[in-house]
């Protein structure tokens, strides 16, 4: 095994910060948390760095397995992220949670933060990228989106009731965007 490399450790990190996108997430997350109650900011935390980390390992393996391609898996991903950005930008609900706790995995542990994107960048950066030094990035953005989970409340509080609604119906346009540019550039429409 050859030895951490700062560089390659910054770039993946980087990398993976933009696709990821919690920061942008945070109306998603908010509007979430309200839906819910709550969120569990370590049970999702970990989901995401074990999906990153076991799709780093093993995901071509798994989508053959079940017979997938990434396209398939990213058109998949998109349909969830539109429907929504159409919940935030319409204010209907098409998601009816049973268990306030079950939006800490899904939606948004996958397919939010390590959606479809994500796992086709890590694919993408293991041609590319020492394995020891994409873990880290991963860690380190897991730690980040951690971080960005424990603070949903006081965001809440920092943005306020009608500076969400102005976020939630923006972020909702741009998550609209994602989901139709991830449609199309997997289905070459």
């Amino acid at each position: 095994m050859h030895p951490f490399v700062l560089k390659e450790i910054i770039s993946v990190t980087m990398i993976l910060f933009a696709i990821i996108d919690i920061l942008g997430a945070i109306p998603v997350i908010i509007e979430l948390r309200q839906r819910a109650g709550h969120i569990q900011s370590e049970k999702a935390s970990v989901a995401v760095l074990i999906l990153m980390v076991g799709f780093l390992f093993a995901g071509n393996e798994l989508l053959d397995i079940i017979g997938l391609d990434i396209p398939s898996f990213a058109i998949a991903g998109s349909f969830v992220i539109f429907f929504i950005a159409m919940e935030m930008i319409l204010g209907i609900t098409f998601f009816k949670e049973d268990m306030p706790e079950s939006v800490s995995i899904v939606p948004l542990a996958f397919p939010l933060i390590a959606g479809a994107g994500t796992m086709t960048t890590l694919l993408s950066l293991k041609s590319q990228y020492q394995t020891q030094n994409i873990l880290v990035g991963i860690v380190l953005n897991t730690m980040f989106v951690y971080l960005v989970l424990k603070n949903v409340k006081w965001l809440e509080r920092l943005f306020g009731k009608t500076g969400l609604s102005i976020l939630r119906k923006a972020f909702g346009v741009i998550l609209l965007a994602i989901a139709i540019k991830l449609f199309r550039s997997n289905t070459h429409l």
